[in-house]
């Protein structure tokens, strides 16, 4: 196939000018036939996003509280945007008739709500933009998750695509001579119900789309040139990476990377479809391309990334290494609370497990910690909390000597110490736990290190 796949991100659509330039980006290329919006983004840094708005607004209904303002103040905006786009169509009041189906139908079930107000964002996005190219002589059709067949499952708090979706996808939007828009961030239950993604979703909803109808690229249209080698805000000028791949960009999305969403890359590395990143603001940029391997290296380093919000969960006892089962046992007590482990390195009579803080609530910490005293007879179990975890990141790794000593000795000569250490079997990563106060530190010192 060689029709591309677009997504749009909010920064591309906030405004009538920014939507303009999505337009004129479709048209410069015919295959560019597939387009997934997210939400308005914000204009200015001061306004509340879309979907903050929508998550206030079903807050707002399971307080018994009417929201009408709420529902005024978005249902106002997406009406400015088609007044601006001269578009015909009363989006105030579609908007507002919109929330109000919504708040009518699952106003009894907060969970439900949430969702379906969440979606509402991109759904309401989808029309506007659909109508617009039309009004604008480009043959579009916005079509619906639930039409298309775009099923989405909750496993364990994980949202994923039922196997029934890319066939559903393929047989309903494969072959068409329209353009077809798609509303990101959300799909539907096999019972009838919205589910969203987590926020960014609509990145992985374009991936799917891009595995399901086999594209030849799939383009994240965004506001930045390219994926850089470490964030702009904390070096000036930071070097552009052009090229890395699936499993770089999955190791640099987890520890910060907030370019794309990291569950956007399994659809397309499974399909091997190129992904790029691209500026709605440039497009005349080389943007980075995202792809199965390479073979070209600018450096060992490709991206470092930190991402605070962790703890470690400390474990001790004598002869460990002997005891059958014993890392599985304190796996299950902690799925017992539903606690997913980040990392779990060991020694032969001590084992550390890496845990996110919000899911590590106080309340749990005192349930497992007092568990795993009692029914594992452990010699000591606690908890440091204040955790950083920062990542280097490089394919070339695996061919070049002494990485790992080198941004040892650079964390060392900057007085960082650090809690923790682990490189996994595929040897493009080396990530270090440290405390979080240094996190922005240890980034840039490792950055001059390999970088400069």
């Amino acid at each position: 196939m060689e029709d591309i796949v677009c997504k749009f991100g909010g920064s591309s659509l906030a405004s009538a000018e920014q939507i303009r330039k999505v337009r004129d980006i479709i048209l410069r290329d015919s295959h560019r036939r597939y387009i997934v919006v997210s939400a308005p983004g914000k204009i200015v840094a001061s306004e509340s996003k879309i979907t903050d708005m929508l998550i206030a607004l079903a807050s707002a209904i399971a307080h018994d509280y009417e929201g009408r303002d709420l529902i005024e103040k978005i249902a106002s905006r997406y009406g400015e945007i088609a007044e601006s786009l001269d578009i015909p169509t009363d989006y105030t009041e579609l908007v507002r008739q919109d929330l109000s189906a919504r708040i009518e139908r699952y106003g009894h079930d907060f969970p439900l709500l949430t969702d379906a107000l969440k979606a509402a964002g991109e759904d309401n996005n989808a029309k506007l933009i659909a109508d617009y190219l039309r009004n604008s002589g480009i043959p579009a059709t916005y079509i619906s998750p639930d039409e298309a067949g775009f099923y989405l499952s909750n496993i364990k708090g994980v949202i994923r695509p039922l196997a029934e979706t890319y066939d559903n996808l393929r047989d309903s939007l494969l072959d068409r001579s329209d353009i077809v828009v798609f509303p990101g961030f959300f799909g539907y239950t096999k019972e009838g119900n919205v589910i969203t993604f987590t926020r960014g979703g609509s990145d992985i909803t374009g991936s799917i789309l891009a595995a399901a109808l086999q594209a030849r690229i799939y383009e994240n249209w965004t506001d930045v040139d390219a994926v850089y080698s470490v964030h702009p805000g904390l070096i000036p000028n930071p070097h552009p990476i052009t090229e890395l791949t699936y499993d770089e960009m999955r190791e640099l999305s987890y520890t910060g990377f907030s370019v794309l969403h990291e569950a956007a890359l399994e659809p397309v590395r499974r399909g091997n479809i190129p992904l790029q990143i691209k500026n709605t603001n440039n497009p005349d940029s080389a943007g980075t391309s995202i792809v199965a391997r390479r073979s070209d290296f600018d450096g060992i380093i490709t991206g470092i990334s930190g991402k605070k919000g962790f703890c470690i969960l400390h474990i001790e006892k004598y002869l460990m290494n002997s005891e059958v089962g014993f890392a599985l046992e304190v796996m299950k007590i902690l799925s017992d609370y539903n606690i997913p482990f980040e990392h779990m390195p060991s020694g032969i009579d001590s084992l550390s497990i890496v845990l996110r803080e919000e899911v590590f609530t106080p309340d749990k910490e005192r349930l497992v910690v007092t568990r795993i005293l009692k029914e594992l007879e452990v010699d000591s179990c606690y908890v440091n909390h204040g955790l950083a975890l920062v990542m280097a990141v490089g394919a070339a790794m695996k061919s070049a000597v002494g990485v790992l000593g080198r941004a040892v000795n650079a964390l060392s000569r900057a007085g960082i110490n650090i809690d923790l250490v682990v490189q996994g079997p595929s040897e493009i990563s080396i990530l270090f736990g440290i405390k979080e106060t240094l996190c922005n530190y240890a980034i840039r010192e490792l950055y001059k290190s390999f970088f400069n």
